[in-house]
């Protein structure tokens, strides 16, 4: 009787252990909302088991909150801010497995491509290209998310 009820509470406890795992929001302080502004509706960053995963990054520039007008500095603003979340976590560029790239215009697939390359050595992660109509900033030509380990 004492080893059914030790077997059940052990396959109880192994069902438990994804709700138990922890989610920690990663939240740069460069990438904080500005004092009274509206808390975001989503985080740069979770870690959830030793896995990051984050949010789709536009290449909005860190001190004037605007999208520049150059796309290669919208990239770098874009894979920079997403170094940050690395940062915060623990990890850099190569701890990165997954990326989504969103272009509004696949014609800036090469110009995005020569800079994304200056940011991921090899071996570079798994990585999907897909074109998409708008982005959340009208502005914007480009997201980017990843998922690190």
């Amino acid at each position: 009787m004492k080893n059914t009820h030790t077997k059940t509470l052990a396959a109880m406890l192994l069902l438990a252990l994804p709700a138990l795992a922890e989610h920690t929001v990663i939240m740069p302080p460069e990438l904080a909302p500005a004092p009274g502004a509206a808390a975001p509706m989503f985080s740069p960053g979770i870690l959830a088991d030793g896995t990051l995963y984050v949010s789709g990054e536009l290449g909005t520039d860190l001190k004037t909150r605007q999208i520049p007008d150059e796309f290669e500095q919208e990239v770098k603003n874009s894979l920079g801010a997403i170094g940050l979340i690395l940062k915060k976590a623990g990890m850099d560029y190569s701890s990165v497995v997954s990326v989504t790239v969103y272009l509004s215009d696949m014609e800036l697939f090469a110009r995005m491509n020569a800079v994304y390359a200056t940011f991921f050595k090899d071996p570079r992660p798994a990585r999907a290209t897909i074109g998409v109509a708008k982005l959340a900033n009208a502005k914007a030509r480009i997201e980017i998310s990843v998922i690190a380990k």
